[in-house]
């Protein structure tokens, strides 16, 4: 059976993984996860980032990011906050995920 990704929606959960996960950092990323029984994930794009229309496309981009290498890691609940720039690139967003999960040790196997 495929391993799925599921998204954080309620506030009390993301709050929750805000108070007591683990932070891990990169150049365009910083995630913040903990332990948990199946992957789920939620992306925080604050009003700092520009108009809505840039909002959503960071959050698009940090989504296929995940996607790509949600399902090869352990699960957990994360958080993924994008870092203030001046462009944002899928490239960039799915080299320092990757580059995180090999760091912290996140990756499955």
């Amino acid at each position: 059976m495929a391993k799925r990704c599921f998204r954080l929606k309620k506030n009390k959960e993301i709050e929750k993984v805000f108070k007591s996960g683990k932070r891990a950092f990169s150049q365009t990323i910083t995630l913040v996860y903990f332990p948990a029984k199946e992957t789920e994930y939620a992306v925080c794009v604050g009003k700092k980032y520009g108009t809505s229309v840039e909002r959503n496309r960071i959050k698009r981009l940090l989504r296929e990011a995940f996607a790509e290498y949600g399902k090869e890691i352990k699960p957990c609940r994360a958080l993924l906050i994008p870092k203030v720039g001046e462009a944002y690139e899928l490239a960039a967003f799915k080299r320092d995920l990757k580059k995180i999960f090999e760091r912290e040790k996140i990756f499955e196997g």
